[in-house]
């Protein structure tokens, strides 16, 4: 995964002249599940199909110029393995965090699924 890239490819975009601001979450692996327990590891599943709905539907929002995701699936990861890179751009900062966040929310719960390997 390589956020320059996306960043990148983002800025060939025919509409990047509108672009004000662009925002990266880097999902890593962690070392605790969300109660604590220690992981080991983890593995990804994507459905694409719902994936590629829900970049068009956050791509349409008001001042939003593209969306751009890396999703590493279908791979074991280790702790520190980067999960996801999202990449939003847009014109002014409301729009750009308030798509990146409902992006982020939507594919990870409608998505994706994870399954955690622990000790």
């Amino acid at each position: 995964m390589n956020a320059s890239r996306l960043i990148s490819k983002i800025k060939t975009h025919p509409a990047y002249d509108r672009v004000g601001m662009i925002l990266c979450h880097n999902g890593v692996v962690r070392g605790t599940s969300r109660d604590g327990r220690k992981v080991t590891g983890l593995r990804v599943a994507v459905d694409r199909q719902r994936l590629a709905k829900v970049l068009d539907e956050h791509r349409s929002r008001p001042g939003i110029v593209d969306i751009q995701v890396e999703i590493a699936a279908d791979a074991d990861l280790s702790i520190g393995d980067d999960v996801m890179l999202l990449v939003v751009a847009g014109d002014v900062r409301e729009n750009v965090i308030d798509a990146l966040t409902d992006t982020l929310n939507a594919i990870k719960t409608t998505v994706t699924a994870k399954t955690e390997f622990f000790s």
